[in-house]
C-alpha cells in the first residue's frame, strides 16, 4: 500500500497518558463516536492512567533508563585518514536493531565537540511504550569518551523510527553544571521541514502553533555548520522526502536515506512531495564527489547482504558507483524512475509510520492534548457508514 494513500484514510486517535514530557504507565479504554464529513469516520481511542488495582488491561508506558546506563560499544569507529581533507571528523557508529537505523556521533578530534545525527527513541508497538535506553546509551558513551555534544542533527522527518532529538536536548541541559545557564544544544534540520510539518499537521490535526520552534536551527542549501573546529556544509537532497538533507564534513557525508548501501540501493519515494527523478538527481550529486569520500547511510536491513566485510553503515563514492544496485554507473534516470515507482506500489507502509511522523515533526516531543496527556492519531481504513 502506498504511503501517499494514508491521506485518504479515515482517522482514529490513540493516546499516551503522561504526567511528564515522557509519561507514565497508562491503559486503553475505548469510547466511539461518529461524525459524518464526506463519508469519513472518526473513532477516538482514549488512554487513561492505569488503575493501580488492575493488571488485566493492555498498557501504554513511557520509561527512562537509569542514570547508571552502561556505555555501549560502537558498531564501528571511522577515524580520519592521515591524508584526509580538512574537517573530516571522527565518526562513532551506533545501530538500532528494531528499526535498522544508524546513528552517528560526528566528533571533532581536536576539541572533542560533536553532533549527534539521526538519534532514536525506543518504541514498542506491541505494548505501545516509549523508552530511552538507546538514547541514554549514546549519552553514556559521550560522557565516557569526554565528548561534548553541541548539535543534534536530523537528515529528514523519519517515517520508520522516533527521533531522540528532544530527549537528548533535555538530558544535555539537565546534565549542565549546577548554577550554570549554558546554551541549549540546538536541534537542526533542513528548512523545508516546515512544509513537511504543515502537510502532516493537516493529516493529524496538529495546530501549527504547536510546531513553531520545534527545530532550533533551519538550514538552507549551502548553510555552514561548525562542530568545534570542523566546518561542514548542508546539501539539500530531495527525493525520498522534500526535507531530506546531507551533512558534508571533509571526506565524510551523512546522507540519511538519499543513498542507501550498495546492496539495498535506494529508499522509497512515495511520501508526500517524494520524487523518484529528484532522488536520482540527489544520488548523482553525491556520486559526483571524489571516489574516496565516504557516504554514511541511514539504514541497513537484516535481509540485505553484508557489504565490505561486514561494514554495513557506509560505502565510498567509488564503491557506490560500481556496486549500488539502483544507482551504479550506466543506470539512466528514466530506468531508475520506472523501477522505483513500480517497486513503491508494492511496498507496505512503514511499521511505525504514524507514530514516527507525529513525534518527528515535533523534533521528538510527544504530542499533547488539551487535557495535558499525550496523543497519537492513527488513520484507519473503514467502510462508509461505520
Amino acid at each position: 500500500m502506498s504511503v501517499r494513500a494514508v491521506t485518504n484514510l479515515a482517522r482514529s486517535s490513540i493516546t499516551l497518558a503522561s504526567t511528564r514530557r515522557l509519561g507514565v504507565t497508562s491503559t486503553l479504554s475505548l469510547c466511539n463516536f461518529t461524525r459524518t464529513t464526506t463519508n469519513t469516520l472518526q473513532s477516538l481511542v482514549a488512554v487513561h492512567k492505569k488503575p493501580q488495582h488492575s493488571q488485566q488491561r493492555r498498557t501504554m508506558a513511557t520509561t527512562t533508563s537509569a542514570t547508571t546506563t552502561t556505555a555501549p560499544v560502537p558498531f564501528r569507529t571511522h577515524s580520519p585518514q592521515p591524508d584526509a581533507a580538512p574537517s573530516t571528523p571522527l565518526t562513532h557508529v551506533f545501530f538500532h536493531v528494531p528499526t535498522s537505523t544508524w546513528t552517528y556521533l560526528v566528533v571533532d578530534p581536536s576539541t572533542r565537540k560533536a553532533a549527534a545525527v539521526d538519534s532514536v527513541l525506543d518504541f514498542d508497538p506491541q505494548s505501545n511504550s516509549v523508552s530511552t535506553e538507546t538514547a541514554d546509551g549514546l549519552l553514556a558513551f559521550a560522557r565516557q569518551q569526554r565528548i561534548e555534544i553541541v548539535k543534534i542533527l536530523e537528515t529528514h522527518a523519519h517515517a520508520d523510527h522516533l527521533t531522540g532529538a528532544a530527549y537528548l536536548q533535555h538530558q544535555l541541559a539537565a546534565a549542565a553544571a549546577p548554577g550554570t545557564t549554558g546554551a541549549v544544544v540546538p536541534i537542526g534540520a533542513y528548512s523545508s521541514i516546515r512544509e513537511t510539518q504543515a502537510h502532516f499537521a493537516k493529516l493529524y490535526d496538529v495546530p501549527m502553533t504547536e510546531l513553531e520552534g520545534a527545530f532550533d536551527e533551519l538550514y538552507d542549501e549551502g548553510s555552514e555548520i561548525e562542530i568545534g573546529d570542523l566546518k561542514g556544509q548542508v546539501w539539500h537532497l530531495p527525493g525520498h522526502t522534500e526535507c531530506s538533507a546531507g551533512y558534508v564534513f571533509g571526506d565524510a557525508v551523512y546522507t540519511g536515506d538519499s543513498v542507501l548501501l550498495p546492496s539495498i540501493g535506494s529508499a522509497r519515494v512515495d511520501f508526500p512531495a517524494g520524487s523518484a527523478s529528484r532522488l536520482f538527481a540527489s544520488s548523482q550529486r553525491l556520486l559526483s564527489l571524489p571516489p574516496h569520500v565516504r557516504l554514511f547511510s541511514g539504514h541497513h536491513y537484516a535481509a540485505s547482504p553484508t557489504f565490505e566485510g561486514g561494514n554495513r553503515c557506509s560505502a565510498t563514492v567509488g564503491e557506490q558507483r560500481e556496486l549500488n544496485k539502483h544507482f551504479k554507473e550506466g543506470v539512466a534516470s528514466q530506468e531508475f524512475v520506472r523501477m522505483r515507482e513500480e517497486r513503491d506500489r508494492e511496498l507496505n507502509e512503514p511499521r511505525l509510520l504514524h507514530q514516527s511522523l507525529q513525534v518527528n515533526i515535533r523534533a521528538g516531543r510527544l504530542p499533547k492534548g488539551q487535557d495535558g496527556r499525550s496523543y497519537l492519531r492513527l488513520p484507519i481504513k473503514a467502510p462508509a457508514g461505520i
